[in-house]
């Protein structure tokens, strides 16, 4: 991707080195409002244990003034998502005035270990992750190197699409699906609501293929680019993750969708650029 010396972000907020224990605590976590089912809604993008989310809540980080010394990897890596970041802004801005609406910008928040959101404390264990509480965007930039490494997913346009995923979900937050799904957590079985986290999910992976067409329009891809971001979605898919973690799968405890549904549901908003295809928005 073409993100070198381009505008960043100015909607990055670095808590780096700064701890995310205390706080909230668990009964917060799981509480009333938005919050009632923000461990399945928060829905990082790796799809996994959502008790990750309560990492540090015991036995955290704790909070300290020390400035954060970052590595020269470090930098180059928060430059990109900053970057990253700036042009979903300018996308969804565009989309949205098209659509006679109005785009609201999400913060992002950089973090290392452990992270305090208006969801609760969430270790880095749980990878990205969107907040709807304070429609923010959590990420330990660590990331970038288990994507790499464990989901052999490497390439920045891979990271970019983690990126554009979890803003895909304050796309859905600002347009109401967020609350359409919260509404319907007490009326579903586990697995019938399962099957509607898994429809969200997958809409975010359009929604991020709608801004990587605006990407492209605007000659931001290079060669392999969206190669990197089909691999990054299929190595996330329910069923990619279960196999390697158990050597089996589940569907039934799917809440993200598989490799094919994942990688398909970007491309067809990759293909798309519109809102359209975008069921239920």
């Amino acid at each position: 991707m073409k993100w070198r010396g381009r505008r960043g972000s100015s909607n990055v907020e670095d808590r780096r080195g700064s701890g995310g224990g205390g706080g909230l605590g668990g009964g917060k976590l799981i509480g009333g409002g938005i919050g009632g089912i923000v461990i399945l809604l928060i829905v990082t993008l790796l799809g996994g244990n959502p008790g990750d989310l309560l990492d540090g809540i015991t036995g955290g980080g704790s909070d300290t003034s020390a400035p954060y010394t970052e590595t020269q990897q470090e930098k180059e890596l928060a430059d990109f998502v900053s970057v990253v970041l700036a042009d979903t802004e300018d996308v969804w801005s565009e989309v949205f005035q098209q659509n006679n609406q109005v785009y609201e910008n999400p913060k992002l928040v950089l973090y290392t270990e452990s992270v305090q959101s208006a969801c609760g404390v969430s270790g880095a264990s749980a990878g990205p992750f969107y907040c709807p509480g304070d429609q923010k965007l959590y990420i330990d930039l660590s990331f970038y190197d288990e994507l790499q490494r464990e989901f052999q997913a490497p390439g920045d346009f891979a990271m970019a699409y983690v990126i554009a995923h979890e803003v895909g979900h304050h796309v859905q937050t600002l347009l109401g699906a967020s609350d359409t799904l919260n509404a319907q957590r007490q009326q579903l079985s586990e697995t019938q609501f399962n099957q509607k986290l898994v429809q969200f999910e997958l809409q975010a992976d359009y929604l991020a293929g709608v801004w990587a067409h605006h990407a492209q329009g605007m000659n931001l891809l290079e060669e392999g680019d969206l190669d990197e971001a089909l691999t990054a979605a299929s190595a996330v898919g329910d069923d990619t993750i279960q196999k390697k973690a158990q050597g089996y799968v589940v569907p039934e405890s799917f809440t993200h969708g598989t490799a094919e549904q994942r990688k398909s549901s970007f491309y067809s908003g990759f293909e798309s650029g519109t809102l359209a295809g975008a069921s239920g928005l």
